[in-house]
């Protein structure tokens, strides 16, 4: 079987220069990997990009040079297989190909009898990270975006000798960290020094002069003036028991549900003791196997969504519609709204005015946006000249008038409809007519809050996640007489805050709120009616989701899911109940679960259960039966455009895994939607 053609492949051409470097007899060998493109289409590898790649050593190694070294284009090294063509890959015979054939290429730089470099100049990712590794020496670049193994996130794991070389270079607890654990938080990326830190790297050089100083470098190992020390790896039995304590905390957290994570650490516990060819035969086969996974198609539809859907919000108007804003007003000074005071002057460096009801209130506000500075500063995140900016542009006071000149204001207050509609009363009588008033209502009508105002087209809802600073998604509401300039100044302003947004019809709670509200309502009925807390918690664990429902409500706290649930029983009474059992927690001010997940016996003790218990299975299929039903009616309702919309702000806004690439092609693949939210072969294998 051949590898397959990836039709759509950008080719990352390796082109080759033989460079005179000073202290050298011989020329070096430069291979510059580049796509014809700038830093905005990255660098990745397809059959076509192998190609170039393979054909340039065979050009290097017959000028028999000094040494070859590998660096990339400006701003980027490469940052992995070229995931556009996966979805092309049709059988278990040709993902084996593409397996080995990026470890046939890439180990001729392990193999090499000539010495080999990598001068990551930039970003670096998945298989670049792998090219990277196959060489004999590593330097990086002060200035790099981001270094990452990215892969499980994706549904499949470093298959072109990731698993082995990194544990073998680095230790497995390291590697476990990068391979495993961060991809699991986000996607989280290792700085350059952080990078430099673990061993993957053995010099990091500033940028201005990162390729001068990494030739000369280079030419010092080869002639014997720099000798490169690496620690040796622990292979004790700890080895088994840090990948033995990943294992239970997956357990924990995933109860199995995503099989990419469990095979890297397959792969990480191979690498102890197997040779490289037999550790790169096996990654061949984990890769063969995850490539043919509904998983592993459906974590690539939710990374289109977030990397490509994301950034083009559908039905968002014109970006030159868009008002400047120089000034934001914030009403309330609480833990949300001081959030948002942080985000705003770190993201657009402009006056950031709180108001409150009193001084106290207003000090204790500004005071914790300064604190958060100053901890950013501790954590070397900021530095002290730009800390000292950001807490001048934050300031407070109990008199609105400070808006005048304020192009957004922003109201954080309690979640009641009248005490918002005193709020905005208050606030047009002193900001311009065109300042947009934007609400961070977590449930309520926008058009509601607008309709006695004299410019309700100037209301829009602008519905953050918390914490403010973590979460990506901003649900962005269009009320009923919300203009199209307001509309456009709210994208405009989510995009500098690097928020993902998402526009959404002003329907009762919005999307995900709505949605996570309908599911942890059927789990509370199942309590109320008699199913074990333990039995309705542990329902949904063969999802994999990242939290079981009962610690869900905890994060979200049982008031607010209490508010929430009332107003959408209010909008929905046949589908929405009010559970008298969450009363009972919400009364007893405590956390119904602790920070492990673990049940509250002491609250859930309070809780009066019927006669009728279902079995897990039963729970489970209440639960997903009403996400289906809620779904199609949202869509029926135009609550958003399409249903990759909804799958957004699952995966943004609640943490729905990649894995089950959102929610409704979950949905559709159990068989729970009908008739279907995408077509076939989206977000799993082709029929």
């Amino acid at each position: 079987m051949s590898t397959p053609e990836f039709a759509s492949e950008i080719v990352t051409k390796a082109l080759l220069r033989q460079v005179n470097v000073p202290g050298l007899a011989k020329p070096a060998a430069l291979i510059t990997l580049d796509n014809g493109h700038d830093h905005k289409k990255p660098n990745t590898f397809g059959p076509a990009g192998l190609a170039s790649l393979d054909a340039a050593l065979d050009q290097a190694l017959a000028a028999e040079p000094a040494f070859i070294a590998v660096t990339g284009k400006p701003y980027i090294f490469a940052v992995g297989a070229d995931i556009t063509g996966m979805p092309l890959i049709r059988d278990r015979e040709q993902a084996l190909e593409i397996g080995r054939l990026g470890h046939r290429v890439f180990k001729r730089l392990k193999d090499s009898t000539v010495p080999t470099f990598a001068f990551v100049n930039g970003a670096v990712m998945g298989g670049g990270l792998e090219l990277a590794l196959h060489c004999h020496y590593r330097t990086l670049s002060g200035g790099a975006a981001a270094v990452a193994f990215p892969e499980v996130s994706l549904g499949i794991i470093p298959g072109w000798g990731g698993s082995q070389l990194l544990p073998n270079l680095i230790g497995v607890i390291g590697a476990a960290q990068m391979i495993v654990q961060n991809p699991l938080q986000m996607n989280r990326m290792l700085r350059p020094a952080e990078a430099r830190e673990l061993g993957i790297f053995d010099e990091l050089f500033e940028p201005a002069d990162f390729l001068e100083r990494s030739l000369g470098w280079a030419a010092a190992v080869v002639n014997g003036q720099t000798e490169v020390q690496r620690p040796e790896v622990d292979r004790s039995e700890m080895w088994d028991a840090v990948l033995g304590f990943a294992r239970q905390q997956l357990d924990e957290r995933l109860h199995g549900g995503p099989l990419a994570p469990y095979r890297a650490l397959d792969l990480l516990a191979l690498a102890k003791t197997a040779s490289f060819e037999d550790g790169t035969a096996a990654e061949d086969e984990a890769l063969a196997d995850l490539l043919m996974t509904d998983q592993q198609r459906a974590s690539l539809y939710a990374f289109d969504l977030v990397q490509r859907r994301a950034k083009r919000p559908a039905g968002a108007p014109s970006p030159g519609l868009a008002r400047e804003v120089t000034k934001v007003g914030i009403v309330g000074a609480g833990l949300m709204a001081g959030q948002i005071a942080l985000l705003f002057a770190r993201r657009l460096e402009v006056p950031v005015v709180l108001t409150d009801l009193d001084q106290a209130r207003v000090d204790k506000g500004v005071a914790y946006v300064h604190q958060e500075i100053d901890k950013l500063v501790g954590k070397g995140r900021l530095d002290p000249g730009k800390a000292a900016k950001l807490r001048g542009l934050v300031t407070g006071d109990v008199d609105k008038a400070g808006f005048a000149d304020a192009e957004l204001v922003i109201e954080a207050v309690f979640e009641d409809l009248e005490v918002k509609k005193q709020v905005w009363a208050e606030v047009e009588k002193i900001v311009g007519p065109e300042c947009v008033l934007a609400t961070n209502t977590s449930s309520l009508s926008v058009t509601g809050m607008a309709e006695h105002l004299e410019h309700p087209e100037r209301v829009v809802g602008f519905h953050f996640f918390n914490p403010v600073a973590v979460m990506p998604l901003l649900e962005i509401v269009r009320g009923a007489r919300t203009d199209d300039a307001s509309l456009a100044t709210a994208f405009a302003v989510g995009k500098q805050l690097r928020k993902s947004c998402v526009l959404v019809k002003d329907a009762p709670s919005f999307v995900v709120n709505r949605l996570l509200t309908r599911f942890l309502g059927e789990i509370l009925s199942a309590i109320d009616e008699g199913t074990p807390l333990d039995v309705a918690n542990e329902a949904l664990d063969p999802l994999g989701l990242p939290m079981r429902p009962l610690a869900l409500l905890t994060m979200v706290g049982p008031a607010v899911a209490a508010h929430v649930g009332q107003t959408l029983h209010e909008a929905f009474p046949d589908r929405f109940g009010v559970s008298e059992n969450l009363g009972r927690v919400v009364a007893a001010g405590k956390p119904l679960t602790d920070r492990d997940g673990a049940i509250n016996a002491e609250v859930a003790a309070l809780f009066q259960l019927g006669d009728t218990a279902l079995t897990a299975e039963q729970v489970r299929d209440r639960a997903l039966r009403a996400l289906a039903q809620e779904a199609r009616l949202m869509l029926d309702e135009g609550v958003v455009a399409e249903a990759q919309d909804i799958d957004l702000c699952m995966i943004l806004g609640a943490g729905w895994p990649f894995h089950l690439g959102g929610v409704t092609p979950y949905l559709d693949r159990a068989g729970y939607a009908q008739p279907r939210f995408l077509a076939p072969g989206v977000a799993s294998l082709p029929a």
